[in-house]
Parts: structure tokens; sequence; C-alpha cells
């Protein structure tokens, strides 16, 4: 029983194989049409898709002109991607602490952690549950700072009635299996700036552009120009025409996660040994995770590993990893993320976990903290 899985019907086969059968493979129509398909669900103006959420990240810091010298703050309690995405760049990652109750990042530390190197902002909607996204511009329009999204929990979520995906200047999405759709790999960039999408196409292709509008000099119709060191991070239309198939069905998919979260939040509000997560008023998660507290989580996890159950541990701490401990990181420290790591577990959380799934969770997760 996973953590967490993707939902495929007839009709998202249905769709690859009609793009199998047809002229594009990849760089075809099907690329757009994903695009906008999503664009138009979150409100933003313009899309670009990419070959994984990864790509997606270092795309932004590319379009951002994150170089060396340029620190970016953001969360540890993340993917490492989060923070990669800089070092691709040159760029330094700085790790601001989390909120007690959100796991989101805390905007006083992230103002704490400004200096005149800073650059930007990566906030990580965490499980789904948007960040404090009024405050993080604030500061960010006070300081003159970019601010990018890692939404790859958050597809759906909204914050005090807006969309993730419209409000910062990019935001990025994944579409891993385990997401909420998924594309088998999959990303996408989204920005409601004219620039910065030129760049987020520029570097996507190779920095390579037939765009007659950016062209220094114009043989023919046959020619094009590097402008940027890009990359080939495009997505195929095969991928791309299963995303779009299950973008019509997202919505369902959000809410059968909705009333998982509902059963587990009832099945755990008298057990004392659980915390379950909090959830702000204002804003709508999308729940791409389940996350509980609970004390001595090796012996609990390996109870409901040995009960066949896939739970997670979501996240180590970024810089405690060797290869940042080893690059300048080993006298960092965030108390908030260190104590939310030592007592996190991830529970089963998706659109196909059934009802009985559900009831064989919650059995073993309150026997394993009773029994422990």
């Amino acid at each position: 029983m996973p953590y967490g899985t993707q939902s495929i019907d007839e009709d998202d086969i249905q769709a690859v194989v009609d793009v199998l059968r047809s002229n594009f493979l990849t760089t075809g129509p099907a690329v757009a049409q994903f695009e906008k398909k999503v664009a138009d669900y979150v409100g933003a103006k313009y899309a670009v898709a990419v070959s994984n959420g990864t790509a997606a990240l270092h795309v932004a810091c590319l379009a951002a002109g994150i170089k060396k010298g340029d620190e970016v703050i953001t969360t540890p309690i993340t993917f490492a991607a989060s923070s990669n995405c800089v070092l691709y760049c040159g760029g330094t990652p700085v790790f601001a602490d989390i909120k007690k109750d959100t796991y989101n990042i805390d905007p006083d530390d992230i103002r704490r952690k400004i200096t005149k190197k800073t650059k930007a902002i990566i906030a990580v909607h965490f499980t789904g549950q948007p960040c404090e996204m009024e405050e993080i511009h604030a500061i960010a329009r006070e300081y003159n700072l970019l601010v990018i999204e890692d939404a790859a929990h958050a597809l759906g979520a909204d914050y005090k009635g807006k969309m993730v995906g419209s409000m910062s200047d990019m935001t990025t999405f994944s579409f891993h299996p385990v997401k909420h759709i998924t594309t088998g790999e999959g990303g996408m960039i989204m920005t409601n700036s004219d620039a910065l999408y030129e760049r987020l196409s520029l570097f996507r292709t190779h920095g390579i552009t037939r765009d007659e509008n950016l062209l220094t000099v114009n043989d023919g119709d046959w020619y094009y120009q590097q402008l940027e060191l890009g990359y080939n991070y495009r997505i195929t239309d095969i991928q791309c025409a299963l995303g779009i198939s299950q973008m019509d069905k997202l919505d369902l998919f959000i809410e059968n996660r909705k009333k998982i979260v509902r059963r587990y939040n009832d099945a755990f509000a008298n057990v004392e040994e659980v915390v379950t997560p909090y959830q702000q008023e204002e804003c709508n998660s999308s729940w791409h995770l389940y996350v509980i507290q609970v004390k001595k989580r090796k012996e609990i996890f390996d109870k409901l590993r040995a009960a066949g159950i896939g739970v997670n541990v979501h996240y180590i701490p970024v810089y405690s990893f060797p290869y940042y401990q080893k690059h300048g990181y080993d006298n960092v420290h965030c108390q908030n993320a260190e104590k939310l790591y030592e007592n996190l577990i991830s529970l089963p959380i998706h659109a196909k976990l059934t009802q009985s799934e559900q009831d064989y969770v919650i059995e073993h997760v309150i026997t394993a903290v009773k029994d422990c």
C-alpha cells in the first residue's frame, strides 16, 4: 500500500495512444494545449512545460538570473530540488526555519535571513498547504526580491481565494506519479510576466529561438539563433496528452484526497499520541501529503511498514545531507524543522485509496502508537 500513486483510466490511455498514432511525438500541439489547460485552471497568463519538476525549478532560477554570489532563501523541509536548483546556477541556498503549526517557511525567519546578497525567495507549499504569501510578497516588495513558489505539492490549492500558480513571479509544478496529476515525469512553470516567459521558453530549449523579434539577424525562414546557454528540458506530446486527460479529473482527485483527510482527522481526533495536520481557515490545501507527528517515530514507522503500509518521511532537513554538510552547512540549524523531522510520518493518501485501506491504515496507526 504505497503512500502515493497515480490514477490512470482508459481515457488517459486512449489520449496517449492517439498521440502515438499522430505525426508529433514531441514539440507538437499537445504541449501548447497542456500548457493552456493548466494556465487557464490556475489563472496564470503563461505556462512553460518542461521535462520534470526539478527542471522547472532550475529553469525558474535561470530566468530569475540567479548566479554566483546570489543568495536564495528557502525551507529545509522539502525535497532537495528546492535548494539544489539554486546551486545549479552557482547561487547559495539560505535556509529559513518553518512555522510550528503549518510546517511551511516562516516569514519572520525569512526576514532575519535577508542580506545584501539575497536575490529571491523560494516558498515551498509543503503537503499542499499554501505558505503565507501575503507576508512573503510584502517582504519581497520591501527588499526587491523575486518570489518563486515551489508548488510541486499544491496544484489545485488556493490562498485566500487566489489559486496557487497565479500570484508570484514564477510558480513551479511537478507531474510525478505521486502528485495530483501525472505525465509520468514532467513539470511546468507559471508566470504572468512577458519578460520571464520569454526567458523560461529560451532556457527550456537550449537557449535557441526562431522568434523574429528576438533574432539579431535573420537569414531566412530556416534561421535560428542561440541567445542563452539553455538546456534540453523539453516535454513530449505523449506526456502532455496524458496530462491533458488527467487535468479533466484533477478536481475529483483533490476531493477524494479531502475525504481521506476528513476520515483520518476524525479517526485520530481523540488519539492524544497522534498530532494531525493544522489547517489554515483562509486557505484550501490540495493535500498532496497527510503527515502526522508521533513519539517513538522509528518504532511506529517499522510497525506500519511491517503491516504492509507504505508510510514515508517527508522530509529530512536538506542541510543535514552529507553534500551540504561538506559545502558550508555544517553549522546550520533550524530548530523547528529538526524537531518536526524527529516525529514526522506520512500516511498513504491518493485518489485510489479505498475505504477499507483507509480503515486498515487507521487501525494500525492507533495500535502502533498505543503499543509504543
